[in-house]
């Protein structure tokens, strides 16, 4: 398991790591193309394979997160269309302890997030996320999302943290790898991203299902 002792510095995701995913899930899957159909006056297929196809041109490029993108593309008011689901945005109910572990153990606590600006104003306001957090990033700060290796050396500069010493914590597995290549020296996985899909399998690094399974191992 990961040793706390080794650490100094967690930077963590927020949509599938601290914030339940079913939100985002339900949003882009599904309410963006519901409006885009309703919108444009096409079939609900139609729409949904449209959406879909857009999706992936620029999956894993910032473009993919920048809600200005979306809503130039699609001809839609996406923020306003977060806000009619701003009820799903939910702070996973084993994110508090852990967090106020790390800080009662003296960790440096960063939030580091490809979400929008906007995307993390509105999900600070549903939630109290930003009371545990020492610094909140977002990506687009610094021009380049976390697939990017730019990004890791950029932040690496920004933030003066040790990589040896540093806990990244995220529930993509793409991403994990990412920040190992980027020299990381501990990583966690999490298994159950949306709490109302089944739990993925994590062989390739260390997985959690439940936060409060790593207190006793900080204290």
């Amino acid at each position: 398991m990961i040793n706390f002792s080794q650490i100094d510095t967690v930077l963590l995701d927020m949509d599938g790591t601290l914030l339940d995913l079913h939100f985002d899930n339900q949003f882009w899957r599904h309410h963006v193309p519901l409006r885009y159909a309703q919108k444009h006056g096409l079939p609900q297929a139609q729409a949904d394979q449209y959406v879909m196809t857009e999706y992936q041109k620029v999956a894993g490029q910032l473009k993919w997160y920048c809600l200005d993108y979306w809503q130039e593309k699609l001809d839609l008011p996406i923020v306003e269309l977060k806000k009619e689901l701003k009820h799903l945005i939910k702070l996973r109910e084993d994110v508090p302890e852990f967090l106020l572990a790390l800080k009662r153990a003296g960790k440096q606590v960063i939030l580091v997030t490809n979400a929008h600006p906007d995307s993390l104003a509105l999900k600070l306001e549903q939630t109290e996320l930003a009371k545990y957090m020492d610094q909140m990033l977002t990506t687009h700060q610094f021009g380049h999302s976390k697939e990017s290796p730019e990004l890791w050396r950029q932040l690496q500069l920004f933030l003066d943290y040790n990589p040896a010493r540093t806990l990244f914590v995220d529930d993509s597995i793409n991403l994990l790898y990412v920040a190992q290549k980027a020299g990381i020296g501990h990583l966690l996985g999490v298994k159950n991203p949306d709490s109302q899909k089944p739990m993925n399998e994590i062989t390739e690094f260390e997985g959690v299902s439940d936060f409060r399974s790593l207190i006793s191992g900080i204290c």
